[in-house]
């Protein structure tokens, strides 16, 4: 029955993606080194990322980063100061500047994302996250241990845009050519009506939002020693 599911729900996403006016979703491209944020199949915002220096797949043991649909399944540091660095989703207290020398930490956000579909099934338990980075200067080319990297202001951003159960898909190739949205447009990501009754989370605008999504959920699982990002 899980793997009937799993198979339904697989085709409804890879349909959906063929769809230029499909759901509000984010596309992470691994040619480009970057982030589109969509809206009723407009571009809402671009940001620079870094993929994995170690390629692509979601083998164990590998820091590879992986390719298809995910889900944003946990948000963490709702009200961290931005470069606050993280160890197994805590808050230290410590807070790094970009490019902080001879540090390398998850910091000011964690967006942890769930794989789909096979292909990504270990993404949660691997720890694949949309984080900040201290080495900014690393954005735009392929530098993390299989996370999506992106720069502190850019993350928190993004942090606020995004619900739980948001979409994520992370491609091989260059992002779609989109029209770009009117400058001042306003969406909501994913499908307000049911995501928000479903999850409880509220309607969250893309620009300039101070809304705070549902207070994030630890997960009891510990992260597995020696994760990078």
């Amino acid at each position: 029955m899980f793997r009937l599911s799993l198979i339904l729900v697989t085709s409804l996403l890879l349909s959906l993606s063929a769809r230029a006016d499909g759901p509000s979703r984010v596309i992470i491209s691994v040619k480009d080194q970057k982030l589109m944020v969509m809206g009723n199949g407009e571009k809402l915002a671009t940001y620079p990322v870094s993929t994995s220096k170690f390629g692509l797949g979601d083998q164990w043991g590998r820091m590879t980063t992986p390719l298809g649909f995910l889900q944003v399944a946990q948000k963490i540091g709702d009200h961290a100061p931005v470069g606050a660095v993280f160890r197994s989703r805590r808050f230290t207290g410590e807070i790094l500047k970009p490019n902080a020398p001879g540090r390398d930490p998850v910091i000011t956000r964690i967006i942890w994302l769930r794989g789909l579909e096979p292909s990504n099934a270990h993404a949660f338990s691997r720890c694949i996250y949309i984080h900040g980075t201290p080495e900014e200067k690393l954005i735009g080319k392929p530098a993390s241990y299989g996370c999506i990297r992106m720069k502190s202001s850019d993350v928190t951003d993004l942090y606020a845009q995004l619900p739980l159960g948001a979409i994520v898909e992370i491609v091989a190739d260059g992002l779609p050519k989109v029209p770009k949205a009117p400058r001042g447009a306003v969406f909501t990501i994913g499908n307000p009506k049911e995501e928000g009754k479903k999850l409880g989370t509220p309607n969250v605008r893309t620009k300039g939002s101070e809304e705070t999504v549902r207070k994030s959920v630890e997960s009891n699982r510990p992260q597995r020693s020696g994760h990078r990002a």
